[in-house]
This record gives C-alpha cells, sequence and structure tokens, in this order.
C-alpha cells in the first residue's frame, strides 16, 4: 500500500470524467475536466449533453470535441461512469487470501453475485487497499458494447468504465486520508445515492428514492454508526459540483493512484496521458545501450554462453516434465479428497448456524425462511425493530458483514426484513 504522503506526491495529471445519467433511451452525460496537483484538485470546466443517444454522434461528439480543445485535454482517455442500474456492485470479504490466489476465489464466487448467464457479463474487480475486501463489478456485455460503439462513433476516448463506488473511493484517497466515519449523499436521476464508509463497513454504496425518509436511516444501520448521523452533500466532501464526473475526472488524471476497476474491454482501452509515453522512451534508451554493449561482446563469449545455458536446460527438461505429469495426477486425487472432507463437516456446521440464531434472535422476533449455503446465510422473517437486527447477528461469532437484501418492510406494529449474512466459520 502507497503512503498518503507519498500518494499525495504523486498524483499529478489532468482528467475527464463522464457520468451516463437517466433511464435507458433518454440518458445525459454530465462530463468535467479536473486538474489534479499534490497541493489540491480543482475543477476546470464542465459540460451537459442532454439526450445524448438519440442525437447523431457527430452533432455531441463535435460539442464534446470543442470541449476538449479549448482545455488542450484531447490527448486525456476520459473515465465513464456507467448507471446505476446497469452494473452490479459487490463485495467480497476474503480474509487470509493472497494476492496471487485472488482472482480463482472470486472466480469461485462469480456465479452467485449477478442473475445474468455467465457468457453474457463482463467483470472487474480490485482488493480496497489495506483491507480484506475485494470490490467487485458486473454488467452485462451488451450495455458495455453499446455504450462504447457511441463513444467510438462519436469520436470521444475513453480510458475505463466503472462505477460511482469505485471512483468516490479513490478520489477520496486521492490526496488525503478520509475520516474513520464518512457518510455522503447525491442526487441522482430522482434517487438519492448513499457513499459511507466505517470501521464496521470498510464501503457501502446504494441508492433510494427521494421521497423515502428510510435512506439515512437504513444508511446509518448498514455503517454501524449513530443514527443521528446526517447524510453531507457528496460534492462538499469532494470539493466540487457535479460530485460524480468530479471523482471519475480525478481518477482519470491519476489512473496509477486508483484502484482499477475497469469494466471497458482491455482491446477498447486508450492511453489517457502524453506522460504515457516517457516508460517507452527510457526502455527504448535502455534497450539501444544493451544492444551497443551486446555487440561489444566477442562471438566466442557469447556462443559458450549459449551451449551451455542448452546443457543445463537439458538437464533439467526431464524432471519438469515429470514434475508436471505428477502435478496433474495428484490434483484431481487432492479436490476430491478436500470436497469430501468439506461434506462431512456442512452438516453440523449447518445445525450450529440454525442454533445460534434460535439463541440470539430477540423475541418477538421470529422467521419465515432461513436459506444456508457454504458461505453465506439468508433469513427472512418480521421483528419490531429489523435496523437492529444487524448489530445482535453480526455479534455472534458465526456471522459477519449482516445486510439487508432489500429494505425493510412496515406491516403495522412490525416490520417484514430479508437479511444476508457471511458465515465466519464456515471460511
Amino acid at each position: 500500500m502507497i503512503p498518503s504522503e507519498v500518494k499525495r506526491w504523486a498524483a499529478f495529471g489532468s482528467g475527464i470524467g463522464i457520468q451516463i445519467a437517466g433511464p435507458h433511451g433518454s440518458e445525459s452525460l454530465h462530463v468535467a475536466a479536473a486538474r489534479v496537483r499534490p497541493n489540491g484538485a480543482r475543477l476546470l470546466e464542465k459540460l451537459s449533453l442532454q439526450n445524448f443517444a438519440h442525437q447523431p454522434a457527430g452533432v455531441w461528439g463535435t460539442e464534446y470535441g470543442a470541449f476538449v480543445r479549448k482545455l488542450d485535454l484531447r490527448h486525456v482517455a476520459a473515465t465513464v461512469l456507467l448507471p446505476r442500474q446497469d452494473v452490479i456492485a459487490r463485495q467480497i470479504a476474503l480474509p487470509g487470501v493472497s494476492d496471487k490466489d485472488l482472482a480463482a476465489a472470486i472466480a469461485f464466487q462469480m456465479d452467485g453475485l449477478h442473475p445474468y448467464p455467465e457468457d453474457d457479463v463482463v467483470s472487474s474487480w480490485a482488493r480496497l487497499p489495506g483491507t480484506a475486501t475485494v470490490l467487485v463489478a458486473i454488467a452485462r456485455r451488451a450495455a458495455i458494447e453499446r455504450y462504447a460503439e457511441l463513444f467510438s462513433e462519436a469520436g470521444v476516448k475513453i480510458g475505463a468504465f466503472t462505477c460511482s463506488s469505485a471512483a468516490i473511493y479513490s478520489a477520496l484517497r486521492l490526496l488525503h486520508t478520509p475520516p474513520s466515519e464518512l457518510l455522503a449523499a447525491e442526487r441522482v436521476d430522482g434517487h438519492v445515492e448513499y457513499y459511507g464508509e466505517s470501521p464496521a463497513r470498510t464501503l457501502f454504496s446504494a441508492s433510494f428514492d427521494v421521497d423515502d425518509p428510510r435512506g439515512t436511516a437504513l444508511a446509518c444501520a448498514e455503517l454501524r454508526v449513530d443514527q443521528a448521523t446526517e447524510a453531507r452533500p457528496l460534492d462538499q466532501v469532494l470539493g466540487a459540483a457535479p460530485a460524480l464526473p468530479f471523482a471519475a475526472a480525478m481518477a482519470s488524471a491519476c489512473p496509477w493512484l486508483a484502484i482499477s476497476v475497469n469494466l471497458l474491454p482491455a482491446e477498447m482501452r486508450q492511453n489517457s496521458s502524453r506522460a504515457i509515453w516517457v516508460p517507452s522512451a527510457i526502455a527504448g534508451v535502455l534497450v539501444l545501450g544493451a544492444a551497443i554493449a551486446m555487440s561489444a561482446t566477442p562471438a566466442f563469449e557469447n556462443h559458450r554462453y549459449e551451449r551451455s545455458l542448452q546443457s543445463e536446460i537439458h538437464k533439467i527438461e526431464k524432471q519438469a516434465q515429470r514434475s508436471a505429469q505428477l502435478t496433474e495426477t495428484l490434483t484431481p486425487a487432492r479436490r476430491k479428497t478436500l470436497l469430501l472432507d468439506d461434506f462431512r463437516h456442512r452438516a453440523k456446521a449447518d445445525m450450529d448456524v440454525l442454533a445460534e440464531l434460535t439463541k440470539i434472535l430477540p423475541p418477538p422476533a421470529w422467521l419465515n425462511s432461513i436459506e444456508i449455503s457454504r458461505n453465506q446465510v439468508t433469513i427472512a422473517g418480521e421483528a419490531e425493530q429489523a435496523p437492529a437486527l444487524l448489530k445482535v447477528i453480526d455479534s455472534s461469532p458465526l456471522f459477519e458483514s449482516s445486510e439487508f437484501v432489500m429494505p425493510p418492510v412496515r406491516q403495522g406494529l412490525v416490520e417484514g426484513f430479508r437479511i444476508r449474512t457471511l458465515r465466519e466459520a464456515g471460511r
């Protein structure tokens, strides 16, 4: 993890953020250009393109081109925030999993993170620095290809498609260390989008109707903070409005300091800065210098080194082949053994879950359904105060990271709830 002071002095660049807002078929683009320096980030200018999908690409593309030319940012590839309805953002707690095993661990759980067919999704993920939490973003391939085609037709350079939670998380840490408890809100398309952080919840992001008075209370419950906490406007937290495209512009300006959650396929991404050529130029100079040095080496020494190398390769080649064959033979057997051990212990662990829920749920709360899987438990029922159940369930050593699958519904004197919690002991 890069120290905050070092990161601050590396924060240097200019970027463009684009927020796609509005319902399908009538989306608008909110564009922000930002300049980031170690002493702060500044909004250069903003632009709105209404109902862009129904306009010829050349029309709004020309307007965008004039915008970036005016700011001398034609070389910058923008970071695009996809609409919330097009992105599923999930958080997975993977304590004890090393970085080299992270991809396999996420792939193992991917089917349970979205409702789409496996070949119809694009996903990207990143570990939140210094934590065991992984932020996973998932979108349908058709939506990604549609937006990519629209921007390509308009001649807009795009470097990343991402979600709002990833952009805000990165922007908050670009120049400063955020407070341990944070709750912010931003109005978007008739909804209020909440973003929060707390010691109990590494990252929280949700959207509620503007007229829903329970939004802040539910956000506080998820974060385990005082119910009297008020949500600060996101533009005040970040220092500029519109807040969401400004956060994306900060991530675009310093992509090397932002978490890499990018749903745009690698072959469609464009470079974001003139400085990207500096490493290539340095590498070219080094290669040229190495070539000159090699040409000065006597041919006899090169030939002798090559023969020695080939001799060593032949010595270990057979051993390597044998080792690979043994690995292929043992791997299926090891998997079967682990699977059998897992099944043997699973029944007792599931009974422990039922016993623990019976013990900790305070009367008159009662359940009408319970779903137990290997990594999580989903319960549904009724209680007088549903938000208080999250803290009660998390107090058990068997559970953690409890959250509402859907907002509680008041039914007379009780609230109907549906809660999902992770099984600590199961992992």
